[in-house]
């Protein structure tokens, strides 16, 4: 089939677009507003969850508060008040102890409450629990809206690849489309999963462990948030120096796909032609290329983690140091300082957990934009609102003027009108490239044509909904297409309601495929895989042809569809097209001329550069029309149509006409 040719593959992106990492993560972000009530629920969840995590410490250094006060009581003059003995150490020169205890809720002569601190610490154990609960929910409830939301990716990514023109996968590779479908939605998904809750725990968390620093005291909280600048910066630069190595992670991931669904595909040829090194040598140097791509994204973001415990260790020692000198001088209590030093490390560890996260997140949005890239490729013409169908489908085919290019500088195909009426065989021949596969897909409206217009009994098929005008054609392909599945499976397939094992063994029989069938160890119920391993070329071919009776078409399509099937075989088919062709428009695109002997008419598709005649053979019925290119370079549009009518020893005399036959 003639197409385009181009420098760059659709399915990819170019090498020289940077990633649109804030477009990219803003449109994800869109896909959740579906999922509002839940994320509501999550939300609610998770915040009290975090409440009451934030509330720990604190609650924990009332207990040390306790046990402190009841050491430092039990040490004391019982009969003395707090003061008189504050005062006491003060007279004895010990000030420094004086200052620190006068911050102590102690009592002389009264040793530890062990009921108060079990009361506490059973609140504390309480409170920890809730937290885990109430996240156990927050986490079941994130995991439920995130594969709902990957779910219906999936199923849009599906809807668009039922979209896509024919043009697209002409130019884009079948391993690269792939990539996108699974491992870029796997990779979503992943990073979804690992960052989304963990993300909204950690914020909620430094906004509740602020809060509570600040209670506790505004002077050390203010001295935690000496290291928080430092960290932005460090997270924003090895951000920067990550994230193109993980666009190019993904993008050698797909074309290494690509590469390996192509030489497995043909790993038959690949061997004939002994391009085993070429194969490997290519498959080492992309390999090489994902090795670098994903060591050096993973490097780079892999010191984010290193250097933000770093920062916290630093964060840490001034906590401690400004606490203590606080507590020396009564200003904080031991438990206070203890909860302080807590929440310092609660407010660290999540900043580390969103810096380190970055890695994960940049290496999702790259698979996202590489998803979105191909949800917004371009799609083929919407069908009409309001399709037209014809009154009574017989099979009457016109093509009026109808012009075709695959690119708009290189026309293929101009003014050519061909009229078919119901029942006729009409056959397409002329050498590879010529566009003889191309005509039969403007009928199929697998392309669009760009100028003229072809009617199906009398109806445009632009204004026909695609899935209309190809339930009414049958088609059998040069290229067999078989599926996971049993014979009877595939042969079904091309049937449009549920059908009897019966009428599969009537088509069967008819293709001249049932006896090979039988043979087989199971009959109609062997499974084939997508290769059809276990069958021949020449029987995936008489499957499909099977099928194609299946489908009782108004309109018959074979391309090629007897190439690879023994001459004794090709006789049987024929004689079963005839009957198939039976009151059916037929098109057949074939090189043998035992192919298209019966052909009413037979339309020549010319290569040469110069008006010339074909002395075809003789005919039994019709009239010979035949297209040849006008004077000039190879690659001008389609000259006029001449008739040519049969004479009576089937030498043909020409004369000049319009573009019709």
């Amino acid at each position: 089939m003639a197409g385009p040719g181009g420098r760059m593959m659709a399915g990819g992106a170019p090498t020289e677009r940077s990633m649109d990492f804030k477009g990219s993560s803003k449109r994800l972000l869109k896909r959740f507003g579906r999922e509002k009530s839940s994320l509501w629920l999550m939300l609610a969840a998770v915040t009290m969850s975090v409440g009451l995590s934030v509330a720990g410490p604190k609650i924990l250094g009332r207990a040390t508060d306790l046990i402190f006060a009841g050491v430092v009581g039990r040490g004391m003059p019982e009969g003395t008040t707090k003061a008189q003995a504050i005062e006491g150490l003060r007279e004895d020169g010990r000030g420094s102890m004086a200052d620190m205890l006068s911050g102590v809720d102690f009592t002389p002569g009264v040793g530890i409450g062990f009921g108060a601190v079990g009361n506490v610490l059973l609140l504390a154990l309480a409170i920890y629990v809730g937290a885990g609960l109430l996240m156990l929910v927050s986490t079941r409830l994130s995991i439920r809206v995130i594969n709902r939301i990957v779910f219906q990716l999936r199923e849009d990514l599906q809807t668009k690849l039922a979209r896509l023109p024919l043009s697209y996968f002409d130019r884009a590779k079948r391993g690269e489309v792939l990539s996108r479908a699974t491992n870029d939605i796997d990779n979503i998904s992943q990073t979804l999963q690992q960052t989304m809750g963990q993300l909204i725990n950690s914020l909620l968390t430094i906004v509740g462990v602020l809060v509570m620093m600040f209670w506790i005291s505004p002077l050390l909280a203010l001295v935690a948030l000496v290291t928080v600048p430092l960290s932005v910066v460090v997270a924003t630069q090895v951000g920067k120096r990550s994230q193109p190595q993980f666009v190019q992670q993904w993008r050698v991931t797909g074309t290494l796909n690509a590469h390996i669904e192509e030489m497995y595909t043909g790993h038959n040829l690949v061997k004939v032609f002994g391009r085993q090194e070429e194969s490997a040598r290519d498959f080492a140097e992309q390999n090489e290329a994902l090795y670098e791509a994903g060591f050096k994204a993973q490097f780079a973001s892999g010191l984010m983690q290193p250097l933000m415990f770093f920062i916290s260790n630093i964060n840490y020692v001034l906590v401690a140091v400004v606490g203590g000198l606080r507590v020396a001088s009564g200003a904080l209590s031991i438990g206070d300082v203890q909860a302080f030093i807590q929440y310092s490390r609660q407010f660290s560890m999540p900043l580390t957990q969103v810096a380190s996260m970055a890695n994960l997140i940049q290496s999702g949005i790259a698979s996202a934009e590489r998803v979105f890239e191909l949800l917004d490729a371009e799609e083929q013409d919407a069908d009409p609102e309001h399709g037209e169908r014809p009154e009574r489908l017989d099979g009457r085919v016109s093509l009026e003027k109808v012009s075709f290019r695959y690119e708009p500088e290189k026309p293929l195909i101009e003014d050519l009108s061909l009229g078919v009426e119901p029942g006729q065989t009409v056959a397409i021949v002329g050498p590879t490239g010529a566009g003889k596969t191309t005509l039969v897909n403007l009928l199929m409206r697998f392309y669009e044509v760009t100028g003229g217009r072809i009617a199906l009994d009398g109806v445009d098929v632009a204004k026909m909904s695609r899935a209309d005008l190809r339930s009414s054609i049958g088609m059998v392909l040069q290229d067999t297409w078989l599926f996971g599945g049993s014979i009877a499976e595939n042969i079904a397939y091309g049937a449009s309601r549920e059908v009897t094992r019966e009428e599969i063994e009537e088509a069967a029989k008819a293709a001249h495929a049932d006896r090979f069938i039988r043979t087989l160890p199971d009959g109609y119920d062997s499974v084939i895989d997508d290769e059809g391993s276990g069958v021949s070329a020449g029987e995936k071919q008489l499957i499909t042809i099977a099928r194609a009776f299946l489908s009782d078409p108004v309109i018959l399509v074979l391309d090629e569809a007897t190439s690879s099937v023994d001459t004794r075989t090709e006789v049987l088919i024929q004689k079963a097209m005839a009957r198939l062709a039976h009151g059916r428009t037929s098109f057949v695109i074939a090189h043998r001329l035992s192919t298209i002997r019966d052909a009413d008419v037979i339309l020549v598709i010319g290569a040469s550069a110069y008006w010339m005649y074909v002395d075809v053979p003789t005919t039994r019925r019709g009239a010979v029309a035949v297209v040849v290119r006008p004077p000039g370079i190879a690659g001008q549009p389609l000259g006029p149509v001449r008739w040519i009518s049969r004479g009576s020893r089937g030498v043909g005399r020409r004369r000049r006409g319009p573009a019709a036959c």
